[in-house]
């Protein structure tokens, strides 16, 4: 009697799958590539530098006219080269801030954060990253902006009482400081929408935050402006780069603080929104 065997040969294994590991680094980059494939990235951003640059050469040329003509406006008495310069700040910030808020609430809109957070699960990397990125990248417009804007600007008031070099005291630390205030307002922006979800009540706390409540705060009391004003955050940003400074008005080491600790809880916010919610 013969016994037959039968041999089993195992399958042969097929190419292996890569592992794909969810990193900080691959977050960013992917929060980097979504960034600039929107159209409204590009046209803001230019807004923003446009702004920047435009108003202040508007600002200077205005200023060299009133004193060639002996007609300069009281609002420009004690003006420099830095705060004419800067002018454009106040409009740069809102097409920066703007844009921050889209960049978060726009896909919640479009739905399109059920697949953002199904690729990262824990969430809130893809919070640090898109403020990260695009923190970065209004730093750097309003770098540029601030830069290209004096450098015209100063040699537009050169040979009158507002003329200052990039050398003179404080002129590189106010540049730099608008550079960072636009930068944070991008970050804040983005913190805002995050935590509103919302493309119209995200701009509509911005606008508020940083153009609405000055005003009102002004109606108030004296005694209580000085104690609240300072601390508000336009106000706050603005002795960032402010050239001087009076008893009104936080030093600049101050207002940076303040102006973190008001981006700090816009961030904390969204996060505790976006760990706590479903989206």
């Amino acid at each position: 009697m013969s016994t037959l065997t039968a041999t089993v040969e195992a399958p042969s294994p097929g190419p292996a799958r890569p592992a794909y590991r969810v990193t900080g680094r691959r977050v960013l980059s992917s929060e980097w590539a979504k960034l600039w494939s929107l159209r409204s990235t590009w046209i803001t951003l230019s807004l923003g530098l446009l702004f920047l640059v435009a108003f202040g050469l508007i600002a200077a040329s205005r200023y060299k006219s009133g004193i060639g003509s002996g007609h300069l406006d009281r609002d420009f008495a004690d003006a420099t080269a830095v705060s004419l310069s800067l002018f454009g700040t106040n409009f740069a910030q809102l097409a920066l801030g703007v844009l921050g808020v889209l960049v978060t609430a726009g896909e919640y809109s479009t739905g399109m954060i059920r697949s953002t957070l199904a690729a990262v699960p824990r969430r809130l990397p893809v919070l640090w990253s898109k403020a990260a990125v695009f923190g970065l990248v209004t730093l750097a417009v309003g770098t540029l902006g601030a830069f290209v804007a004096f450098l015209f600007g100063s040699g537009i008031v050169s040979g009158t009482p507002a003329a200052m070099g990039l050398t003179d005291a404080g002129v590189l630390r106010s540049l730099l400081g608008a550079a960072l205030y636009l930068g944070l307002v991008g970050v804040i922006g983005t913190a805002l929408g995050a935590l509103l979800r919302s493309v119209a009540g995200g701009i509509s706390v911005l606008v508020a935050a940083l153009m609405l409540i000055p005003g009102l705060v002004s109606l108030l009391p004296s005694s209580w402006q000085d104690d609240i004003s300072p601390y508000l955050p336009s106000n706050a940003g603005e002795s960032m780069f402010a050239l001087t400074h009076d008893t009104t008005t936080l030093s600049p080491t101050a207002g940076l603080l303040v102006f973190l600790a008001w981006t700090a809880l816009a961030l904390a916010g969204a996060a505790y929104r976006l760990v706590r919610s479903d989206v």
